[in-house]
C-alpha cells in the first residue's frame, strides 16, 4: 500500500511497510512523512510541529490512532498540516491551495450538444467551476455512430484510420486483431509535443471543447469512452499538454494526443487534491478508469482544430472586452486634453455607414459633455483657439470602430469552428458512408486569429500615442510626465516607455503566422495553417494591449487631477472613482509596475465597462436630442439652426447601435 502524502507544496509518496500491520497507524504515517520531508528539504523542526493530518479530498480530519488500512485506500491522497501552515477550514474542506488551483464547487452545469456552445460558455468551463453533460439527443447520434463502426468492423472493410495506418502509411491495412493496438500507438507516438503546458484554465476548454465536437456523432467514438472523457473533466483532472506542436492542420495532433495519453492514465496529470502528479494515479484516486481505445477512438480524439479553437474562443471574448473599454478610456483622455465632441456627430458618421464606427461614435457621445451628462471641463474650453485635434483623438470612431468589426467577424468564425464536426474520417450515418475529407484543416480559425491580432494591436497603436500627448507638456498644457517637481520626480516617463516596448512587441507578434507552411507527413500533408501559434500569439497581443490601455488610464486619470477643481461628465467621475480607489494619484514618484498591474486587473475583469454602462443607459434613456457644443472646428452658415438635431439612433442594451 502506497499513501500520497502533501508537505508544504511537496508531494511524498509512502509505502505503508512496517512490522506488524498494527503499526500502520495515521500517526506512523504522519511522522514517516515528516521525517522523510526534512531529511529530503533540510527542514530543522520537530516532530511536534506536526498539527493534524486531513484527507485531501473533503479535507477530513484523521484520527492519530486509526489504523490507515481503515481511513485511506491505495493511492490516496492527505495533507500533513504543520502548526505553522495557517488554519484550515475543516467546513468547507480546504486546505493549502497555493499550490494547487482552486477548489472546485462544481454546483453549474453547461450542457454539450455539438451545435450550440458559445465563447461565452467556453469561458466558464475554463474557471473549473461548472460541470458538462452531453444531451440525450446527443448521446444517441453517437451511439448510432458507433454502431455504424462496430459494423464496418464486422465486416471487415478496409476504412482509412479504422483498418489502415495514419498519413502517410493510408496504404497500409492492418489486421483485425492490432486495431486496438494501432490506437494506441498513434497516442504514444503523435504525443510529441514541447514546451510549457498549457494552464488548468486553457486545458479545461480544450478537453470541453472535443467533447462538445464528439458529441455531434460525426466521430465514431463510444459513448462508454465518451462518458469517461467527461467524467474526467467534471472531476477536473487534466493531462499534462505541451503548449507547442501544432502545425495546425490534419488537426492539432500533438496537444490532442497529449490529451487522450493523459486520460489512458500514461504522463503526467493534473487534479485539485494532487497537483501534478502520475496520471494512472490520479484517475485511481478519482475512481475513473483509463480510457481502452477500441477502434478508431484513438484518431477521433485527436482529430480536430481544438486547441486553435479554445485559445481562440478566449482571445476573442477578451478581444471585446478591452475593446469597449479602449472607448471609454479614449473619451477620458479626450476630455483631459480638451478635445472637441464635434467629430463625433451622427451626420458625419452616417454618411459612412460602418457599423463599428457609428457604435464607437455613439459611445463617445454618451460618455462626454452632454445635456444628459456635462462636463465642466467641457465647458470650461468652449471658445479656445484649437481648429481640430489629432487623429489619435479625431480618428477613434474611424479607427477603433474596425476593430469592434474585426471582432465581430472573428466571433463568428470561431463560434461556427467551436460547433463543427472536424474529424477525418467522418462517419455519416444517415447515408451510411464514412467519408475521408479535411474538416481538421486549421485555415479558418488560423487566418481570423491573425486577422484579430492586427485589429486588436490598433488599439495599443493609438493608446500609446495618447499616452505620449498626455505626457508631453507641449502637447497636453498639463505637467510635464504628468507629476510635480518634475526633474525630482519622473512621473510617467518609463511607463510611457513601457507602453511603447509592447507596442514595439505587438508589430512583430502580428506577423501572421497562417501565411507559412511547411509540408510534413512525406508531403501528403502538404498545406498547413500554422494555427497552434496563431492561437497563442494572439493571446500575447491581446494581454499587451491591456497592459498599454491601463497605462494611459493612469495617465488620463492623472491628467484630471490637474484640471481641478473642475469635474467632467458622471460616467468618466466614476471610471476616475473606480481607478482611484485601488490607485491613489502620483504625488511622488514610486512603483508603477504595481499600478498598471491594478489598472490592467480593472480592465480584464470588465470593472471600467461595469462603471460605465448604467451611464451610458441614462443617455440613451434620456438625451432626447443630439447636442451639438460651440466649436471653432465647425464652420456653418446659421449655427441657430443647427445647434440641436433629433438622435437618430439609439444603442442596444450593451451600448451597440440599433435602428430607430
Amino acid at each position: 500500500m502506497k499513501v500520497n502524502v502533501r508537505v508544504r507544496g511537496e508531494w511524498l509518496l509512502i509505502p505503508c511497510k512496517a512490522k506488524s500491520s498494527t503499526e500502520l497507524t495515521v500517526r506512523w504515517l504522519g511522522k514517516e512523512a515528516f521525517n522523510r520531508y526534512k531529511t529530503m528539504r533540510g527542514y530543522n523542526g520537530s516532530i511536534e510541529d506536526v498539527k493534524e493530518v486531513r484527507k485531501a479530498r473533503g479535507g477530513s480530519l484523521l484520527y492519530p490512532g486509526d489504523d490507515i488500512i481503515d481511513v485511506l485506500d491505495d493511492n490516496d491522497f492527505i495533507h500533513l498540516i504543520l502548526r505553522d501552515d495557517g488554519e484550515i477550514s475543516s467546513s468547507s474542506g480546504s486546505v493549502d491551495t497555493s499550490q494547487q488551483g482552486p477548489q472546485l464547487s462544481l454546483s453549474e452545469v453547461v450542457y454539450l450538444d455539438g451545435e450550440s456552445l458559445t465563447a461565452d460558455e467556453l469561458t466558464k468551463l475554463g474557471t473549473g467551476r461548472y460541470k458538462i453533460e452531453v444531451t440525450a439527443k446527443a448521446w444517441m447520434k453517437v451511439a448510432k455512430a458507433r454502431e455504424m463502426v462496430d459494423k464496418i468492423l464486422k465486416e471487415q472493410k478496409v476504412v482509412y484510420g479504422i483498418s489502415t495506418g495514419f498519413g502517410n502509411f493510408a496504404k497500409v491495412v492492418i489486421s483485425p486483431d492490432k486495431l486496438k493496438q494501432l490506437q494506441e500507438n498513434l497516442i504514444r507516438s503523435h504525443s510529441a509535443g514541447v514546451g510549457e503546458p498549457l494552464s488548468q484554465e486553457h486545458t479545461r476548454k480544450l478537453l470541453a471543447l472535443r467533447v462538445n465536437i464528439l458529441s455531434k456523432g460525426y466521430s465514431g467514438i463510444s459513448p462508454g469512452t465518451l462518458q469517461k472523457v467527461v467524467a474526467a473533466f467534471n472531476a477536473s483532472c487534466l493531462p499534462w499538454i505541451p503548449s507547442k506542436g501544432t502545425v495546425g492542420a490534419s488537426g492539432d495532433l500533438a496537444p490532442l494526443s497529449h490529451l487522450a495519453l493523459g486520460l489512458m492514465g500514461e504522463g503526467k496529470m493534473w487534479s485539485p487534491k494532487s497537483g501534478w502528479g502520475d496520471a494512472q494515479v490520479i484517475l485511481k484516486s478519482y475512481g475513473l478508469e483509463p480510457l481502452k481505445l477500441l477502434p478508431k477512438e484513438g484518431l477521433a480524439l485527436i482529430n480536430g482544430t481544438q486547441l486553435i479553437t479554445a485559445l481562440g474562443a478566449e482571445a476573442v471574448e477578451r478581444a471585446g472586452n478591452i475593446a469597449k473599454q479602449a472607448d471609454v478610456i479614449a473619451a477620458l483622455t479626450i476630455e483631459v486634453l480638451k478635445g472637441t465632441t464635434t467629430a463625433f456627430e451622427s451626420a458625419i458618421h452616417n454618411i459612412r455607414p460602418h457599423r463599428g464606427q457609428r457604435e464607437v461614435a455613439w459611445r463617445l457621445r454618451s460618455l462626454l459633455h452632454s445635456e444628459t451628462h456635462p462636463s465642466e471641463i467641457s465647458q470650461s474650453h468652449r471658445f479656445c483657439g484649437k481648429v481640430q485635434d489629432a487623429y489619435t483623438l479625431r480618428c477613434c470612431p474611424q479607427v477603433h470602430g474596425i476593430v469592434h468589426d474585426t471582432i465581430d467577424f472573428v466571433k463568428g468564425i470561431i463560434t461556427t469552428e467551436m460547433n463543427s464536426a472536424t474529424d477525418n474520417p467522418i462517419v455519416f450515418t444517415e447515408q451510411q458512408e464514412i467519408l475521408s475529407a479535411g474538416n481538421f484543416h486549421g485555415e479558418y480559425p488560423a487566418k481570423v486569429l491573425d486577422y484579430l491580432a492586427i485589429g486588436i494591436h490598433e488599439l495599443a497603436n493609438m493608446s500609446e500615442r495618447r499616452i505620449e500627448r498626455l505626457i508631453n507638456q507641449d502637447l497636453s498644457g498639463l505637467p510635464a510626465f504628468l507629476v510635480k517637481d518634475g526633474g525630482l520626480n519622473s512621473g510617467f516617463m518609463i511607463a510611457h516607455c513601457t507602453a511603447a516596448s509592447l507596442v514595439s512587441e505587438n508589430k512583430v507578434l502580428t506577423h501572421p503566422a497562417s501565411v507559412d507552411s511547411l509540408p510534413t507527413s512525406a508531403g501528403q500533408e502538404d498545406h498547413v495553417s500554422m494555427g497552434g501559434f496563431a492561437a497563442r500569439k494572439s493571446l500575447q497581443v491581446i494581454e499587451h494591449v491591456e497592459q498599454v490601455l491601463a497605462i494611459e488610464l493612469l495617465a488620463a486619470c492623472q491628467g484630471i487631477e490637474f484640471l481641478r477643481p473642475l469635474k467632467t461628465t458622471a460616467p468618466l467621475e466614476a471610471v476616475h472613482a473606480l481607478v482611484r480607489s485601488i490607485v491613489p494619484a502620483l504625488e511622488t514618484d514610486r512603483v508603477m509596475s504595481v499600478d498598471i498591474d491594478a489598472a490592467t486587473k480593472l480592465l480584464q475583469e470588465e470593472k471600467i465597462w461595469e462603471t460605465v454602462k448604467p451611464y451610458m443607459d441614462d443617455y440613451e434613456a434620456h438625451q432626447l436630442k443630439e447636442v451639438r457644443v460651440a466649436s471653432p472646428t465647425a464652420t456653418t452658415l446659421n449655427t441657430s439652426t443647427r445647434t440641436k438635431r433629433k438622435r437618430p439612433r439609439t444603442s442596444s442594451n450593451n451600448g451597440t447601435l440599433k435602428q430607430t
